[in-house]
Parts: C-alpha cells; sequence; structure tokens
C-alpha cells in the first residue's frame, strides 16, 4: 500500500481538494447559519464529509456505471442540484430545524457533486494511497476552520467576511 506514497502526487490532490471543497469560502455561508440559531457541529460535519467522500472515492465508478451516467453528466447535475438548494435555503424558511450539519454543510458544500467529481478523476491519475492522505489532511483542515469560526469572524471583522464571501 505504501509503495506508490509519494509527496508530489499527494500535494498535488492537497491543492485540488483543497480547491474545490472550499471551506475558507464557506465561512461567510458557516456564519450565516450560526447567526440564524442552526447549530454546526464541526466534527460531526467533518466525519460525515469524510465518510461520504471516502465512499464515492471507492464506490463512486461502480454507482455511476450501475445508473449508466458519465462523470461529466453528473458534474452538470450536481451543479443544478447546489442551485436549487440554494435557491431554497434563499427563498424559504428553514423551520423549526435547529441543525444544520448536514444540509447545508455536509451536502453540499463539503461532499458534494464537485468533490465526487474530483476524487474520481484523481483517482485515474494518482495512487490512491496518495489521494486518502491527501483527503485526511484536507479533513483536518476543514474541522479546523468549522471550529474556529467565531474566532475567524472576530479576527477578519464584518469587512473581511465580506470580502471573503465576494471573493471565494
Amino acid at each position: 500500500m505504501f509503495t506508490n506514497f509519494n509527496f508530489q502526487q499527494i500535494l498535488s490532490a492537497f491543492i485540488v481538494l483543497f480547491a474545490v471543497i472550499d471551506i475558507i469560502g464557506a465561512i461567510p455561508i458557516i456564519i450565516d447559519l450560526k447567526d440564524k440559531g442552526k447549530d454546526v457541529n464541526a466534527l460531526k460535519a467533518t466525519l460525515i464529509s469524510f465518510l461520504l467522500l471516502l465512499g464515492f472515492f471507492y464506490a463512486g465508478d461502480i454507482l455511476l456505471r450501475l445508473f449508466h451516467v458519465d462523470i461529466e453528466s453528473f458534474a452538470v447535475a450536481g451543479a443544478f442540484v447546489i442551485f436549487l438548494l440554494s435557491l431554497e435555503m434563499i427563498l424559504k424558511n428553514q423551520g423549526p430545524i435547529k441543525e444544520a450539519t448536514l444540509v447545508p454543510l455536509v451536502f453540499p458544500l463539503l461532499a458534494g457533486a464537485g468533490s465526487f467529481t474530483t476524487l474520481l478523476s484523481l483517482r485515474a491519475e494518482y495512487a490512491s494511497v496518495n489521494i486518502i492522505v491527501a483527503l485526511i489532511l484536507n479533513m483536518l483542515w476543514v474541522y479546523f476552520v468549522v471550529r474556529m469560526t467565531r474566532k475567524v469572524e472576530r479576527v477578519l471583522g464584518k469587512g473581511g467576511i465580506y470580502l471573503i464571501r465576494k471573493f471565494f
């Protein structure tokens, strides 16, 4: 298993996953959810995201072939799902649910179609062990950011959060 261990591949996979998962860009969303009284559990979000991504990493090709869906169609459909979920979040009241860990944080923000598609694409180019290490490192980063969201908000202030929202 560790014979294919390659730091260059780990770094490349980490950077690609970092960009796709985009936890920094999700900070304003997490802050907004917390401001609306929604509970965001950092550990739960990280573990569930990791398990979903790991499961799709190993079973994604099989699932897509089972439903006769190519990866490009999956990516486009995922973009539509994310768009519709965002519209629903903007236009509707979220009701009595007090937790936002699963929706929208885990799915679609952390473990969405973009992350799934990226994992399958990386798998075609890199050794599995390197992708898994990169995924673990990204999930550690996700946990840290979600856990420290309020501190980041205090450091950056409202203006900094606004810049993050617009930039990412």
